[in-house]
């Protein structure tokens, strides 16, 4: 609890003021690989979205409200001049001078490309892939199976085609005087619906998905976005569910998701999913961290990158704690698995992480400093070293609040020659070594110390 007031004024321990950097596109941010881009490149259909457009500074104060009536219209043609317009808006090079698109000044834009990506989640899933109802064998020439839906009362039963019935005689009566009511019934439960989409329409409808989600994800880089997609329950409700569905859902959908997320993290509250706002989704807090929590555990790159910067963000909040604690075991875990990885970036992902456990939370210092391997990885990123020397400074920033614990006293002193090696050879961490072996090597001789040891203060 030390540095979380300085954690959330701009960083601990001698930070910068400046807030955390917004994230780019990471490498790797699809299955595809490197080597595939080029051939889904000449394989894809011709895009959607058309060709690149040049928009004026004013083009979006003049037309804010035909690009809003546009996006709610769902006609193909209006549509695509929308989100062609908005993705050109949204995006913006480094030494572009426009104008950043706020949210706050075009009223319904921000619903009207949630309501693009909500038609879409809507048919995401095929048919096919729906669990059906179970067929029930068991007594099938009996006239009451105990199975409830499928008789409904005796003399009044209408047996069901799915039940796999046999040749009795009311059975035979009974299904003829209620075949033609069966079948309507049928229908529509089988039928998707009387306006069905074929291939390229669904496809059509997943682009205009993944190109408002890629929207939606430009606009959380700009600062003025933030607090009014921080706080829009609907925005939030769209993106955890999309990280929710992770497995079936599309995977560039999934990473607008997780980065926007991302930016929003520093100014989000997870209470806001059980406050008295409008709910569309119904997500709670749990499966919120649920859905991130899987995100953390997944193989692909980026997003457990992702996870794990928008956790080491989340934490900082003392409003979010609470709903994080539980997972705690579960997170630096995986954390230590993830510094495993070759990758820098995954690296500095799970470091800035821990960093920001360690500080918040003493249980997690005092479990890491036991856990297998979590030490001597820590340690490899400090000598290998890390290309970033923040990274490296947050590591050894880690070692010294696990040193701080007498509990974890006899833990870290295996590697003690390991430390000492260190703060003779890399003058960047002698400061920070220093410490440590102090606090490791001094015995508590005074009641506070001794207190210190016996409680965890």
């Amino acid at each position: 609890m030390q540095k979380r007031e300085q954690g959330k004024s701009g960083g601990a321990a001698g930070g910068n003021a400046a807030p955390p950097p917004k994230r780019g596109r990471p490498f790797g941010s699809t299955a595809a690989s490197v080597a595939s881009a080029s051939a889904a490149d000449s394989v894809a259909p011709s895009t959607l979205l058309g060709p690149s457009l040049q928009i004026h500074n004013s083009f979006s104060e003049q037309n804010n409200k035909r690009i809003v009536l546009a996006l709610q219209s769902g006609l193909k043609s209006e549509l695509t001049w929308a989100l062609n317009t908005l993705t050109l808006l949204s995006f913006k090079e480094k030494d572009d001078m426009r104008k950043d698109a706020c949210l706050a000044k075009i009223p319904g834009l921000l619903d009207a490309l949630l309501q693009i990506i909500d038609d879409w989640r809507d048919i995401a899933l095929p048919k096919e892939l729906r669990k059906g109802q179970r067929t029930r064998t068991l007594g099938a020439n009996s006239v009451i199976t105990g199975f409830g839906n499928e008789y409904e009362a005796l003399g009044s039963i209408a047996l069901l085609p799915q039940s796999g019935l046999g040749s009795g005689s009311a059975a035979e009566i009974s299904g003829q005087k209620n075949t033609s009511k069966r079948r309507r019934s049928e229908w529509w439960l089988d039928e998707d619906g009387l306006f069905n989409l074929d291939d390229e329409g669904r496809a059509e409808k997943q682009q205009c998905a993944v190109a408002a989600s890629n929207i939606i994800r430009n606009f959380s880089f700009m600062p003025e976005n933030e607090i009014a997609m921080a706080q829009h329950r609907h925005c939030l409700e769209t993106v955890f569910q999309c990280i929710e569905d992770h497995i079936v859902e599309d995977e560039e959908l999934v990473t607008n998701a997780i980065e926007t997320i991302v930016n929003l993290a520093p100014l989000l509250d997870l209470r806001i999913f059980s406050s008295r706002k409008p709910s569309y989704i119904k997500i709670t807090e749990k499966r919120a961290v649920q859905a991130i929590m899987g995100m953390l555990g997944s193989q692909v790159k980026a997003w457990h990158c992702a996870a794990a910067e928008f956790l080491g963000r989340m934490i900082i909040n003392p409003d979010n704690e609470p709903l994080l604690l539980p997972f705690v075991p579960q997170i630096y875990k995986r954390l230590v698995d993830i510094l495993s990885l070759q990758a820098f970036d995954a690296q500095a992902a799970a470091i800035g992480a821990l960093y920001n456990l360690v500080d918040v939370n003493m249980d997690c210092r005092l479990k890491l400093a036991s856990e297998r391997w979590a030490v001597d990885r820590i340690l490899k990123v400090i000598k290998t070293p890390h290309p970033v020397p923040e990274v490296c400074r947050k590591a050894a920033m880690i070692i010294e609040h696990l040193a701080s614990d007498p509990q974890n006293r006899t833990s870290l002193l295996a590697y003690e020659n390991t430390f000492a090696e260190i703060l003779f050879s890399d003058g960047r961490h002698s400061d920070t070594f220093a410490r440590i072996l102090f606090e490791l090597t001094s015995k508590p001789n005074n009641k506070i110390a001794a207190a210190r040891g016996i409680w965890g203060m």
